[in-house]
């Protein structure tokens, strides 16, 4: 991956290509109304059209991708697969849970210094009084100290620490009971279930086209833990929807759908990369591009010394088999990709693509 970087980085500075990026004024971006436009031409954007049958290729030959879309500008550069397809986007439930918070926290009724204690939180054979101390904000970015097992598998709860070991904030793990309460906890103190949630708040105004409100549910093993998972079922041209809001700071055409500033927040590094992959976890280390990463509220985010050129500002939901939301602002450029979970195949080498992708872009990224 370093070796990557690093010829990418170094090849940037020999385009000739300037990028032409809107003025930056909301009249003056490109917003998918019904459907998606697809550029006819993308080497009219500076795209090596070449380097994208090759992409194609590799993505057939090489990876168990089932759906990707690429957009730039607000339209689609590259397309593969059937995009239209609902599955389960796995862990990228929590990033989608996470710009729905932003709204609740702004106007006064989700206070992230609130504490479990504050909130009367409990659970199967009871929480330690020290766990208590922990607050929706330490949930929200996996910072809570809490290593009670959770309902639903796929986090790093087999090499967690000594329960009552850890001081609430201090310490990183990637928890799923931090995650699934906090779920159950913005059910709790908005009044809105989170599909509903989702349903009014983004599939909505951003006029998703395959978002199916009725196929959504709930997960779990209430015997381990009372607060459920919460699945969600996406399609790619959907999820592409998700990361194009992310991209442009929560507006939607002429709509805030959550605030710059939320936006903000949620991408930028709680944990650093350096912190993450200190405790060894087989979850990430086994995901190499995991090193990679620092952690935000439920977002992972490129931090130093990784956010250099293509990947300044960079950000991505990520999820088991190969399900991502990828938000590159210095390309102005969103990434969904999707490996159906139900073939039982999983698609490894996403950031192999991604660098793929990336090298037939012949322009110069944008500081931000």
């Amino acid at each position: 991956m370093k070796k990557v970087l690093v010829t990418l980085l170094v090849s940037y500075s020999t385009f000739s290509f300037a990028q032409t990026f809107p003025s930056g004024k909301k009249n003056d971006f490109v917003f998918p109304g019904n459907s998606w436009e697809y550029v006819k031409d993308p080497s009219s954007q500076g795209w090596d059209a070449a380097k994208l049958t090759k992409l194609r290729q590799f993505i057939i030959d090489s990876a168990n991708t089932t759906g990707m879309m690429v957009v730039q500008h607000g339209k689609v550069i590259f397309s593969y697969g059937d995009v239209q397809e609902l599955s389960f986007i796995a862990s990228c439930r929590k990033s989608v849970l996470s710009i729905l918070f932003g709204p609740f926290v702004e106007n006064g009724k989700i206070n992230l210094n609130t504490t479990l204690d504050q909130l009367k939180i409990d659970d199967v054979g009871s929480l330690l009084p020290i766990e208590k101390k922990a607050t929706i904000q330490n949930l929200l970015t996996a910072r809570s100290g809490v290593y009670h097992e959770a309902s639903y598998a796929g986090d790093e709860f087999a090499i967690a620490p000594k329960r009552g070991s850890v001081v609430p904030g201090t310490f990183f793990l990637y928890n799923n009971w931090d995650f699934n309460l906090v779920g159950d906890l913005f059910e709790t103190l908005t009044g809105i279930g989170i599909y509903d949630a989702v349903d009014s708040m983004l599939a909505r105004p951003l006029k998703m086209e395959d978002w199916n409100r009725k196929i959504q549910h709930k997960e779990g093993d209430a015997s381990k833990s009372k607060y459920p998972a919460y699945p969600m079922w996406f399609s790619t041209r959907d999820m592409a929807r998700i990361g194009y809001l992310m991209l442009r700071n929560g507006q939607w055409g002429d709509k805030p759908i959550v605030s710059a500033n939320w936006v903000h927040t949620i991408t930028t590094p709680v944990t650093t990369s350096r912190e993450a992959k200190e405790y060894k976890a087989p979850y990430y280390l086994n995901s190499c591009y995991f090193r990679y990463f620092g952690y935000s509220y439920l977002w992972w985010v490129w931090d130093p010394p990784n956010n250099e050129g293509a990947y300044e500002g960079a950000y991505t939901a990520q999820g088991i088999f190969g399900q991502y939301i990828t938000v590159l602002p210095a390309l102005d450029l969103v990434i969904a990709h999707k490996t159906k979970s139900a073939y039982e195949r999983s698609t490894s080498n996403y950031f192999t693509i991604l660098a793929k992708l990336i090298e037939a872009n012949n322009s110069v990224p944008v500081k931000r």
